[in-house]
C-alpha cells in the first residue's frame, strides 16, 4: 500500500540502514495509512540492571514509529520535536512492539500516539509505554536522522 511517505518496502529500506536500528535488530513489520509497526527481538543486551528492556530501546522504538507515522500523512523528510513517554511497566518479554498511529496533522506537523507492547510465547502482549509525540516537516535537507 502507498501512502503519502513510502511503501512498506521503502519504509523497510529507510530504516535499514540506521546503525542504531541495525545493532538493536529493529524491524518495520507494518506501514499503512493508519498505523505503522516497529518490531524488536528482545534479547539481553537491550536489558537495565533489572532484568527489563532499557527504557532507552523503548524511546527508540517509539521515537521512529512516530516518525514513520507522521511520514503516512506528510510525506518524507519527518524530524521528532518532542515527545512524551509514561511506562506503564517494566518491559519483560521476547519482543518489543511499537504500533503508532497518528492523532492529528497541519500542515506541517503531525501528533502521533505510540503504544509499546512485550510478548512472550504462550502469554498475551503486555502493553509497557504510551508516547506521544510532535513531528514536523524538516527545514533541512535529508539526512539520517529524518525519515
Amino acid at each position: 500500500m502507498t501512502t503519502a511517505g513510502y511503501t512498506l518496502e521503502t519504509a523497510q529500506q529507510a530504516l535499514a540502514p540506521q546503525p542504531f536500528s541495525q545493532l538493536i535488530g529493529a524491524r518495520l513489520t507494518a506501514y499503512t495509512e493508519s498505523d505503522v509497526e516497529i518490531t524488536i527481538d528482545v534479547t539481553e543486551r537491550l536489558h537495565q540492571q533489572h532484568g527489563s528492556v532499557h527504557g532507552g530501546v523503548i524511546a527508540y522504538a517509539a521515537d521512529n514509529a512516530l516518525a514513520f507515522a507522521a511520514t503516512t500523512k506528510l510525506g518524507k523528510g519527518m524530524v521528532t520535536a518532542g515527545l512524551n513517554i509514561n511506562f506503564l511497566r517494566p518491559a519483560r518479554g521476547s519482543l518489543l512492539i511499537a504500533r503508532a498511529t497518528v492523532l492529528h496533522t497541519t500542515g506541517r506537523q503531525a501528533v502521533c500516539r505510540c503504544e509499546i507492547y512485550t510478548m512472550n510465547p504462550g502469554r498475551d502482549r503486555d502493553h509497557v509505554a504510551t508516547v506521544t509525540g510532535t513531528i514536523v516537516r524538516s527545514s533541512h535537507s535529508t539526512t539520517s536522522a529524518q525519515v
